[in-house]
């Protein structure tokens, strides 16, 4: 299937590893020209090189250090990314962390931090890409969720701001409409990519993980990174014309949820 993607032009917040970094690599291989970021320089030069590798011209392909959890690494990332590529298309926010415990053990700095970290770069990211979106008559924006926004099961803060990021999906999807840009979301179960959290649980507890996915997982496995950024690819192309508030699970029916 051709996704129409040929000459668009993409962020990917949060990029360097894990699903920021399979969806820049499915948007890349798909002809888009595509603009990494993340905080640690190195990290992100060697994910440059990987998508440059794995999806064609090295010259289609822009890694730029921000850090989006500020007030102004949002709008600086998609600015650098206008000025290379001469416009923006497609916005895939993807950064997230969230901490704490239980109501009575988590503080309120730790709620701002969750906050900080996940919503509020969304948030700034989607305010500066849409005029730019508006001049190329339209565009789409993803929301990286979880399937912990939709149902019980995360970290409580989590639960809250992927939560929070889903229902802003929908929100900006009834209020972009007009101007041609979709919104979406995914909601991905449990991933496992080299480095993050559900590898270094299976370092730690093979035993543990193993019975975890025995029971909770029906396929059996986790997910795969790439399974979730070729879907973000799908819902950022022409081909998703009529998707749009849409909150689409990639969990190998892991959640429980029908919301």
């Amino acid at each position: 299937m051709n996704l129409e993607l040929v000459g668009k032009v993409a962020v990917i917040t949060g990029s360097s590893r894990g699903l920021g970094l399979a969806s820049a690599k499915a948007l890349a291989r798909e002809g888009c020209a595509v603009c990494l970021c993340a905080r640690g320089e190195a990290r992100l030069r060697e994910a440059v090189e990987e998508v440059a590798g794995d999806a064609g011209p090295a010259g289609r392909v822009h890694g730029l250090t921000a850090d989006v959890a500020t007030a102004e690494g949002p709008s600086r990332v998609i600015e650098e990314t206008v000025a290379r590529f001469g416009g923006l298309d497609v916005l895939v926010n993807n950064v997230g962390l969230a901490r704490g415990a239980g109501l009575l053990d988590t503080s309120d700095e730790e709620w701002q931090a969750a906050l900080d970290q996940t919503l509020f770069p969304a948030i700034r990211a989607s305010r500066a890409a849409v005029p730019h979106m508006r001049k190329r008559g339209g565009g789409a924006i993803v929301m990286i969720a979880s399937i912990w926004g939709r149902e019980s099961g995360g970290r409580m803060t989590y639960n809250a701001v992927k939560a929070a990021e889903i229902s802003l999906a929908k929100a900006l999807a009834q209020q972009l409409a007009g101007d041609n840009i979709r919104v979406n979301s995914v909601a991905p179960g449990s991933i496992l990519f080299p480095g993050g959290s559900w590898w270094k649980r299976q370092q730690d507890d093979p035993e543990g993980i193993a019975e975890m996915l025995r029971r909770d997982l029906p396929f059996g496995r986790f997910g795969r990174a790439g399974e979730v950024g070729d879907v973000v690819a799908f819902l950022a192309s022409a081909r998703a014309s009529w998707i749009s508030g849409a909150c689409i699970p990639v969990d190998g029916c892991q959640s429980r949820s029908n919301i």
